[in-house]
């Protein structure tokens, strides 16, 4: 226990600070204990999300960390927060808004902050536009992960067996992706289906251009490793594994679209996540601990697909946050059950 206090009492106390000030925020705005309860359990909601949508974010950071001085190390687990919690998980969303909503960044913030209804009402009026690009993209993150046909560790075996054998169809999950927009999209009225068509291209195009980013990346690495030169250390492997967190938050954020509109209580609930994602990187690092825990990337990722494919239906119907939310976690708490499951079960056989 005093361990595992060790990595994560900061992270404890930046959740405490984070949950109080969620309840003074919905305390005052709403003036009732319901809808102090209802910030409260879209924050949480919110965190876990981030911290389950970010495991593999963690593995990552720590296998880059490892090739790092020391020096290095704590300026990217200290400085690199600045980065991670107040530009992707405050700035951003809020660049989201005043774009989707066609007005400037501080406007949207002094409507956040001063008029609520008014700004919930601009957010409402994006929506197609968010859940398109948003879905796509999260659609594309999951199914990039169960689409390998390299892939040879199986959570729900019969399923992913199937998608890891169709992967050889040279972009098949593209081709789903566009097909489900398309089915949706005739269900909308015409110029809602344009924007929403529109919308999830646009999120097509990022994914494809965040993953061509992280393989110019790769390349430069190994190019670097070939001619004898210590890389992913010092200045540039910073800025290396910055990019690459950014990259691994993009879906988070905008998956929090699926659960609130409320730039505060997105940059609340994301920033726990992200304290905890820094926290499981450095217990990664030193200890190793959640190598043993072999099918909970696999449940972060069908929490993605889920996510994505709940976003872009919302564009045509309405589905409660409380219920995108739950899935989520029970998909996360299944894949860590049943590895601590198969840990016991080798234990057993040695």
């Amino acid at each position: 226990m005093q361990t595992l206090l060790r990595y994560y009492t900061f992270s404890l106390v930046f959740t405490l600070i984070c949950l109080a000030l969620a309840a003074w925020y919905g305390l005052s705005s709403s003036g009732t204990i319901m809808g102090m309860a209802e910030v409260l359990w879209i924050v949480i909601i919110l965190s876990v999300l981030e911290v389950s949508l970010s495991f593999d974010n963690a593995v990552v950071n720590a296998s880059v960390l490892k090739e790092m001085d020391a020096v290095w190390q704590r300026r990217f687990l200290t400085w690199g927060i600045a980065f991670a919690v107040f530009g992707m998980r405050i700035v951003f969303p809020l660049a989201i808004v005043a774009i989707a909503a066609n007005i400037g960044p501080i406007e949207a913030l002094h409507l956040s902050l001063n008029r609520p209804d008014q700004y919930e009402a601009l957010v409402s009026s994006a929506h197609v536009g968010i859940a398109g690009f948003g879905g796509a993209f999260l659609a594309m993150v999951g199914m990039k992960f169960f689409f390998d046909a390299d892939k040879e560790v199986h959570w729900i075996a019969s399923i992913e067996q199937a998608l890891a054998r169709v992967s050889n169809l040279p972009a098949i999950e593209i081709a789903i992706l566009l097909l489900g927009m398309w089915g949706i999209s005739s269900l909308m009225p015409v110029e809602e289906a344009h924007t929403f068509l529109v919308a999830g291209m646009l999120g097509l195009v990022t994914f494809i251009a965040v993953e061509a980013l992280s393989h110019w990346l790769e390349l430069r690495e190994a190019a670097a490793r070939a001619a004898g030169a210590v890389v992913r250390s010092g200045l540039g492997g910073f800025l290396y594994l910055n990019i690459l967190d950014a990259s691994f938050s993009f879906d988070g954020v905008i998956g929090a679209f699926a659960l609130s509109n409320n730039m505060i209580v997105i940059a609340l609930g994301l920033s726990i996540g992200a304290m905890f994602v820094r926290s499981m990187t450095v217990h990664l690092v030193r200890q190793g601990t959640l190598a043993e825990y072999r099918y909970l990337e696999h449940g972060a990722f069908w929490a993605i697909v889920v996510l994505g494919a709940i976003m872009l239906v919302s564009a045509v119907f309405h589905i409660p946050e409380t219920i995108t939310g739950l899935i989520g976690a029970i998909l996360i708490g299944l894949s860590f059950w049943w590895s601590v499951r198969h840990a016991r079960a080798e234990r057993a056989a040695a």
